[in-house]
């Protein structure tokens, strides 16, 4: 069996964190996976990792020594690219995740003029507003709006955004406008819900430190499409991104309040995970969309 094909199974099987995530990935069934690592194991004569159904353990001499595969790895896919450059075009599989409303608008959109510059890349989208694990879900790319990064994972800004909470002018004329963060609790507040019917708390920053609020009000879902037309139509204040209310602040429809309390680093990501080498594939997709949202206006022309 072919020694590289070894080590590079290890290597997947570990970052992924089951036999089953990384034989999804490549396409294969685990138990082709489990005797390339079995077979690996005999070879060195030492236990690299113990394996159940529901989880992956790394013995200690297997967690050395999948930093030094990693090293070799990288080494190896850097020697090949730098010798390849410029002979081969584009390819492979590109699987993207992002949220179902911003994915739908500003990324999945995007996809055809990418391909027609790069017609031998396939392209994948799963539109979601769960947080997945890129990793063991096997995506190459997640776009994220605002949240904590995990360190293993590199966060290129793609676009600036903020959070506000906003209304219609006649909302705040009947109700009134909120002064401070409490102010919240007397107000129909329509929030982001998650399984269960559980709120989301909305973040703001207070005195330097963020903090969550948790709100009330008659509606709440886990569609951001019906949040934001809701907010248009009066019903009740709205947590939203700046990316899909634009057009709504530059004509008066919707006003913003509590703005000294926004977050300011709740920009749009391209998120990867740390790797040895980064596919030009994923590096061009994000210059791809980079390069569209710095357009002039295009918030304003694209909400």
């Amino acid at each position: 069996m072919d020694r590289f094909k070894q080590i590079e199974t290890f290597v997947q099987v570990a970052e992924a964190g089951s036999l089953a995530a990384a034989a999804l990935r490549e396409g294969v069934s685990p138990v082709i996976l489990g005797r390339r690592i079995d077979a690996l194991e005999k070879r060195l004569g030492i236990k690299l990792m113990y394996r159940s159904t529901r989880r992956l353990v790394l013995s200690e001499e297997g967690g050395a020594f999948l930093e030094r595969c990693k090293q070799l790895l990288g080494e190896w896919e850097l020697a090949e690219n730098e010798i390849s450059a410029g002979r081969h075009a584009v390819s492979g599989h590109l699987i993207v995740s992002a949220p179902a409303a911003f994915g739908r608008k500003h990324v999945a959109s995007h996809a055809p003029s990418f391909l027609k510059q790069y017609p031998e890349v396939q392209l994948s989208f799963n539109l979601t507003d769960r947080v997945v694990d890129l990793v063991r879900e096997g995506y190459d790319l997640g776009i994220r709006i605002g949240g904590a990064v995990d360190p293993n994972f590199v966060a290129v800004k793609l676009s600036q955004n903020r959070r506000v909470v906003c209304g219609t002018p006649k909302y705040f004329a009947r109700y009134g406008r909120p002064k401070t963060l409490e102010d919240l609790g007397k107000h129909n507040c329509l929030a982001f819900n998650l399984q269960g019917g559980q709120q989301r708390g909305w973040y703001f920053r207070r005195q330097g430190k963020t903090v969550t609020i948790r709100v009330d009000g008659n509606l709440d879902c886990n569609d951001g499409e019906l949040l934001h037309r809701w907010a248009l139509e009066g019903l009740g204040l709205g947590w939203r991104s700046t990316w899909e209310i634009q057009r709504e602040l530059a004509s008066g429809e919707l006003e913003t309040v509590l703005d000294d309390y926004a977050l300011p680093d709740y920009d749009i990501l391209a998120v990867y995970p740390q790797q040895r080498f980064q596919p030009a594939r994923v590096r061009l997709f994000i210059e791809h969309l980079r390069a569209i949202y710095a357009k002039p206006n295009y918030w304003l022309e694209n909400e």
